[in-house]
């Protein structure tokens, strides 16, 4: 007997989806989203990859923190995007009955780091920046605790190394 087992139903089919938010660098200038969606040393990136399992990418005009650097990258093989706006892609690649729910999620947070807040009003910011003390081991326990106002844990986590 030869046996294969049932054939896959379509919905288990692994789709690839990119989602592109464009960032409002025009309309806010002054305001680091770039910053505020890395975090310190890039974690707060990081977790919102590990709890969508989603990989967002910052892409466009200004994704580079070299602004020199950036500008002898332009027009090279893999840096198109530098002739872009500044944007985020997010790419998903999941069965097809959950793909839209992880796109969906990732987009939701990424929206809320894309919305500016004034600095003296931002949890968000002063929770990275107590991390980035504690990172740096320069945290003073005396500093106010502004609790978690993030969705996801404080655990540091590695971003898988890619070809992108």
């Amino acid at each position: 007997m030869d046996w294969q087992g049932a054939p896959p139903s379509p919905s288990s089919h692994v789709l690839k989806k990119i989602l592109r938010l464009e960032v409002p660098v025009d309309s806010y200038p002054n305001f680091n989203f770039v910053g505020r969606i890395l975090g310190p040393r890039g974690n707060s990136l990081k977790r919102v990859e590990a709890s969508t399992g989603c990989r967002v990418f910052i892409r466009g005009k200004g994704s580079i923190k070299d602004p020199g650097k950036e500008d002898k990258l332009r027009g090279k093989p893999g840096y198109e995007h530098l002739s872009d706006p500044l944007h985020i892609l997010i790419e998903a690649e999941f069965p097809a009955t959950i793909i839209d729910a992880r796109l969906r999620h990732a987009q939701e947070i990424i929206e809320e780091l894309l919305k500016p807040v004034d600095e003296s009003q931002d949890l968000y910011k002063r929770q990275q920046l107590r991390e980035l003390a504690m990172l740096n081991s320069t945290l003073r326990e005396d500093s106010p605790h502004p609790g978690s106002v993030s969705p996801f844990s404080n655990g540091g986590m590695k971003r898988a190394k890619t070809g992108q």
